[in-house]
């Protein structure tokens, strides 16, 4: 079976929410353009993108025995 044969896979684009076809002809896959891979780009380089972080109210003393 060749390249040619397979069905497209299509995917939503995780920079606008439209359709990207998810295959080596694509060569901004995920993403749908350059456009949208740029602009995540973008977002992951000035810190957009972040994970919550828990913090204790001592967060001075956290983590060193000699403190607490």
């Amino acid at each position: 079976m060749n390249e040619d044969s397979r069905p497209v896979k299509r995917v939503v684009c995780p920079g606008c929410g439209g359709e990207s076809i998810y295959a080596p002809s694509n060569p901004f896959r995920p993403f749908c353009s350059e456009r949208c891979k740029n602009l995540d780009l973008g977002a992951w380089a000035s810190e957009e993108f972040r994970m919550p972080a828990d913090t204790s109210s001592d967060d001075e003393n956290y983590g060193d025995p000699k403190l607490q």
